[in-house]
């Protein structure tokens, strides 16, 4: 019986150091899981990076669509990007109508005249 009891302790010590030796096989899944995290957290990021320049870009948009109030005159003006200007300008030099510059560039004929305008007060300054 004393034989038996020492060779189950003996077991017992042996199985134990072993274990201290034996590698863990959730090491691989834990480091496995802690690079999707990292890379899902990197990946958040960015899509937030994106969707603010798409906000600033919608914003942008939204504020060159507002209306413009002058304080002398009741009439209303809409800010016109420069890029916009700029093609109304090489369309008038290519010969295009107001009425065919005013659909190419989705102005009003209106808002085509006033930059045409404007461009013709800054040649003459």
């Amino acid at each position: 019986m004393i034989t038996i009891m020492f060779g189950l302790l003996a077991l017992s010590v042996f199985l134990i150091l072993l274990s201290f030796f034996m590698k863990d096989p959730y090491d691989a899944l834990k480091e496995e899981i802690d690079q999707m995290t990292l890379q899902q957290a990197q990946e958040m990021y960015q899509i937030k990076k994106k969707i603010t320049v798409l906000e600033e870009e919608l914003l942008m948009d939204d504020f060159i669509q507002q209306p413009k109030v002058l304080k002398d005159s009741t009439v209303s003006q809409t800010v016109v990007h420069d890029i916009i200007k700029n093609q109304v300008f090489a369309l008038a030099q290519q010969g295009r109508t107001i009425d065919q510059i005013a659909v190419q560039s989705s102005l009003s004929p209106e808002s085509v005249l006033r930059i045409l305008n404007e461009n013709r007060g800054a040649q003459y300054e």
